[in-house]
């Protein structure tokens, strides 16, 4: 084979010399590279040791611009109305429209999300309890865990509107219910807008919890850190609640929700800076239960779907929607949704979040 190398070559010198000058470094070109992978020329080992080095499925030169592997929605927070009753000043997710999709409609994307990887649903608003005074949402969460199983279904509530009543018909497939409260000092939640008439936000906080030991639902508190809170001491009043999760948001400014000339809120006012944040997390740090949030784990660790279920981006400081799932399947839209899955993994979107694997004395 290797007599057959030179006379090779010589037919290969031949034809390009008969090419017209434009075309004879094209033809060239490889001409040299057949003669490197002949001869054992320099570069050829280097490269050879290259291809041997690489990892299966790693990508090969020239492919750093192919799409990447399609991401799994594990834990998928589904924000199904914008209408609310409260007000709050810092609010990122406003009521723009009052759309709700039909309740097969909401069934079929939840379907397709299941389908997809996900384990976890949280739904959220606005106020989810708003709509149909809270049964659609008991049918999605009974459909979720009935029909689909997944793992976790929670809410993210204010609680105002939530009866005991709503418990005794859908508590059983309900893992977990976190309620916003922001502060512990009631002229601080009516200054931040989480007030309504003369209905005490912080009462209502403690029977909701007495309904959550009741019915077997795992209680969980969020509070959004801003300046109106930031200097409070929280830690008598979280400890006596004994919540499974504290989760602590840094205040958020996205534009076209809270900030920006076609926002329904101007939250400029409630922002505080990082350093504040973390004082507020020292100053916490004896709370076992407390899940800090900063902006930037916050900002693009969340898979959140809109009423349309079109995931929404918030890479660029403001929502920025894809096509729905609904119209172009999951693996689809989720190619827009700029999130970030090692932030999600690195601030603990991963947890225990079943309340058969809680273990919760009850």
């Amino acid at each position: 084979m290797w007599m057959l190398e030179p006379s090779a070559f010589a037919g290969k010198l031949l034809s390009a010399l008969r090419l017209p000058l434009g075309s004879l470094w094209k033809s060239l070109v490889p001409l040299l590279c057949w003669l490197r992978a002949a001869f054992g020329l320099p570069g050829t080992e280097r490269r050879q040791q290259l291809q041997v080095q690489r990892e299966p499925g790693e990508p090969t030169e020239g492919e750093e611009g192919d799409i990447p592997a399609a991401t799994t929605p594990t834990s998928v927070n589904y924000h199904f109305t914008r209408q609310c009753n409260y007000k709050c000043g810092f609010c990122f997710h406003t009521a723009k429209t009052s759309f709700v999709l039909p309740l097969q409609e909401a069934k079929r994307g939840l379907l397709l999300l299941k389908e997809a990887g996900m384990e976890k649903i949280n739904f959220s608003g606005g106020e989810p309890f708003i709509h149909d005074r809270g049964e659609y949402l008991g049918k999605l969460v009974r459909f979720c865990k009935e029909e689909l199983q997944l793992p976790s279904v929670s809410i993210v509530s204010n609680g105002s509107l939530i009866r005991e009543r709503w418990f005794q018909s859908y508590g059983e497939f309900l893992d977990i219910l976190a309620i916003s409260c922001d502060s512990f000092d009631e002229s601080v939640n009516v200054l931040i807008g989480r007030g309504q008439a003369k209905k005490n936000h912080v009462e209502n906080l403690q029977k909701l919890r007495a309904w959550c030991r009741d019915y077997r639902v795992a209680f969980k508190i969020n509070s959004v850190i801003n300046r109106f809170n930031v200097d409070e001491d929280m830690n008598e009043e979280i400890k006596a609640l004994n919540p499974v999760r504290w989760k602590v948001f840094q205040c958020l400014l996205i534009e076209g929700e809270n900030s920006g000339e076609d926002a329904l809120r101007e939250a400029g006012r409630f922002v505080i800076s990082d350093e504040e944040f973390e004082g507020f997390l020292e100053r916490h740090k004896g709370v076992s239960c407390l899940v800090p949030e900063s902006n930037q784990k916050m900002k693009d660790s969340y898979l959140i779907l809109d009423e349309y279920m079109r995931f929404l981006n918030c890479r660029n400081g403001r929502k920025e929607p894809s096509k729905s799932i609904l119209d172009v399947g999951v693996e689809e839209a989720i190619k827009f949704s700029g999130f970030d899955e090692k932030m999600f993994l690195k601030r603990g979107g991963k947890y225990v979040w079943s309340k058969a694997d809680l273990k919760l004395d009850w």
